[in-house]
């Protein structure tokens, strides 16, 4: 693993400890760091500029959330999923992202609606860029902004955890050298329903067509994964 500035860590307003952790959930969602790869307390210690103790305890709390494996002999890597895993997450995704979009699209105010809006046109207008970093940015928005609108906290607390693993597989798939074109399109034609059902407060269409993108995205990863295979899942 190389050393490089993760992220440039205040040492005031929240626990520091916590401060670390986001740090690193953020560069496995970003892609920063890929599954499988090793991550060393002491390169940790350097790129975040804290003690050893702290990444210790940052480490223990991501591989609790199921973001990180620790291998025997060998130490921490960025958790790998098998395709049998990564088919159950996203269809768990399915039916999370359904139900707070059928709540949104029940309960949001004018201006949560103007918000997703905004950020859908921004997600479309980097798909139509060839812009694979800022769609995934704008897209992972998209959603976050989703399930706030959905106003209800049973379903974010679910969603937290599993929105970080679906965020680093997401980035896994949008940044892919071997993406389909088709599957960009496909994105555009589906936030463009997720967003015209939600607009017109449909409520079952908003969640039968945030059900099928995640489908969609299931396959294209599944495909992507089946031609270049990110090794089984961790083995601890």
């Amino acid at each position: 693993m190389s050393v490089v500035p993760l992220l440039e860590i205040a040492k005031h307003a929240a626990p520091l400890r916590q401060k670390v952790e986001s740090a690193l959930r953020q560069a496995i969602v970003d892609g920063q760091l890929r599954p499988g790869q090793r991550l060393t307390e002491r390169e940790l210690t350097v790129s975040l500029g804290v003690s050893r103790t702290l990444v210790r305890e940052a480490l223990r709390q991501l591989e609790s959330e199921g973001l990180i494996s620790v291998i025997p002999n060998r130490g921490p890597i960025v958790r790998e999923l098998s395709a049998d895993e990564i088919e159950d997450l996203y269809a768990i995704r399915a039916v999370l992202e359904g139900l707070a979009a059928r709540r949104f699209a029940e309960k949001a105010d004018d201006e949560s609606l103007r918000l997703l809006g905004e950020t859908a046109a921004d997600a479309i207008s980097a798909y139509q860029a060839g812009e694979p970093v800022r769609a995934l940015e704008a897209k992972n928005r998209f959603y976050d902004l989703l399930v706030a609108g959905a106003d209800s906290q049973s379903l974010s607390t679910m969603l937290a955890t599993l929105h970080s693993r679906i965020k680093q597989w997401r980035a896994v798939g949008m940044t892919h050298p071997q993406r389909s074109p088709a599957r960009s399109q496909e994105a555009i034609e589906g936030l463009n329903a997720i967003w015209s059902a939600i607009g017109r407060r449909d409520a079952a269409a908003a969640e039968a067509a945030t059900r099928d993108e995640a489908r969609r995205g299931a396959a294209e990863l599944m495909r992507l994964l089946a031609d270049t295979p990110v090794k089984a899942a961790a083995r601890s």
